[in-house]
């Protein structure tokens, strides 16, 4: 007879005469078992994903700008207008009221030599370059000198972010071979 009536509670007796209760307490004891052996086998890799994932935004401080390339500068803040390419086809360049320049001809429009200079202060941004009209362009050498701290270091880092890409932009260029076939 069951206290409850309800099959394996308590008290209850099988047809065999056994107590359930103590097979039921037996499979527990036997999942708990399992269970600790489970987490005892998985607590290295357990515990480095809690590390991890603790040490994310530690680890995420320390990687800045200093730390791109000039193509991976070129893609995070050049892309959008210039086109991953630099062809002057990104996706932002159809909402602008000004034709974004084609940077794999700069030499090509140069006699042939690449404007490193021009290339830099156009990029920097902190000088008036007259001859190429109102800036429509983020001014890039701010832009830097800030996200790097403002400061005197930040500037000789601001400075070296605009010659990667400068170089980037130089490894880039493209010439047009006669019959109009790109070298």
């Amino acid at each position: 007879m069951t206290i409850f009536g309800g099959r394996g509670s308590t008290g209850a007796s099988g047809r065999d005469g056994t107590r359930r209760a103590c097979r039921t307490s037996t499979r527990a004891t036997r999942a708990a078992a399992r269970m600790r052996a489970l987490i005892a086998a998985n607590a290295p890799i357990l515990l480095a994903t809690t590390l991890g994932v603790a040490a994310g935004p530690a680890l995420a401080q320390t990687f800045g700008l200093s730390d791109y390339s000039g193509a991976e500068l070129f893609d995070r803040f050049c892309a959008a207008c210039h086109g991953s390419s630099g062809r002057g086809d990104g996706p932002v360049a159809p909402t602008l009221n000004v034709a974004v320049p084609d940077l794999t001809r700069l030499a090509e429009r140069n006699d042939g030599t690449f404007p490193a200079q021009d290339v830099r202060a156009v990029i920097d941004g902190r000088a008036l370059v007259v001859a190429h009209g109102p800036r429509t362009m983020p001014v890039w050498g701010y832009e830097f000198w800030v996200e790097e701290g403002g400061d005197i270091e930040a500037e000789r880092n601001a400075r070296e972010l605009i010659d990667r890409l400068v170089r980037h932009i130089e490894s880039i260029q493209e010439t047009m071979a006669p019959g109009g076939q790109v070298r």
